[in-house]
């Protein structure tokens, strides 16, 4: 009769044990594996869904602010004169603006979370203006200009100034004016925000205050090889002027 290796048996009895639970670990990982590869696979489709989506509206979005723009830009004809056929045309800036402030707050309403949508409002604002509504032009243009969108709050913020300007409150102009000089938006150079602060000093009759934003920016608005940039020209011939 074979002798049995107590030891062997024990080795053997580890080994499966060791063995057993190796498997064991092993299943419970990979159903745990299972479901985090199904909640990515979820994840990246419902991202790809949401941006598809997304590009949807944006296009329809588009399509609606394109038109809206269209509007905003028709001619203006008077009784009797011709316009050519299927060109759409207002007898006053006043109608036209009205026409293109619905369309644009249509835009805005529905695809506010999309680029058109955001500058649907930014027009709307504008257009507001355009027929003397003051009150909803300065609400539209505030909500525009605090949005994140740097570039289209600097527009809205420009707008707001001039608002406030042409309705006898530049004390609410000059701080957008400062603001925007210490800017960097591309849709509002610092330059302009200062000419136009500049050209508000001077309709107050401040013209020390008009003449130093005119010798700062002709000094300081220069290429690198001390050619004058476009604000430092306009600055230029402002001082000109004066001597």
């Amino acid at each position: 009769m074979a002798t049995i290796d107590t030891n062997k048996m024990k080795q053997q009895d580890q080994f499966v044990a060791t063995t057993g639970k190796s498997i064991e670990w092993a299943r419970r990982n990979r159903e745990k594996a299972i479901i985090a590869v199904a909640v990515a696979v979820v994840a990246i489709l419902a991202l790809v869904g949401g941006y598809a989506y997304y590009q949807h509206r944006t296009n329809l979005a588009s399509t609606a602010f394109g038109e809206a723009m269209a509007t905003y830009q028709a001619p203006i004809a008077t009784a009797g004169q011709p316009v050519p056929p299927g060109v759409k045309s207002f007898p006053d800036a006043k109608s036209r603006a009205a026409a293109a402030n619905a369309q644009f707050l249509a835009v805005a309403n529905q695809f506010g979370m999309t680029e058109p949508g955001k500058n649907a409002l930014y027009f709307a604002g504008l257009t507001y203006a355009d027929q003397g509504q003051n009150g909803s032009a300065e609400t539209t243009l505030k909500k525009v200009a605090g949005s994140m969108n740097g570039d289209t709050a600097a527009l809205a913020k420009l707008a707001l100034a001039q608002l406030y300007q042409q309705t006898g409150r530049d004390a609410d102009a000059i701080p957008l004016y400062n603001e925007l000089a210490k800017g960097n938006a591309t849709t509002v150079p610092p330059g302009l925000a200062q000419l136009q602060l500049a050209a508000l000093y001077e309709s107050e009759g401040k013209t020390v205050d008009a003449n130093k934003i005119y010798a700062d920016l002709k000094d300081k608005d220069k290429d690198p090889k001390g050619k004058l940039g476009p604000a430092a020209e306009i600055a230029d011939s402002k001082l000109s002027a004066k001597k």
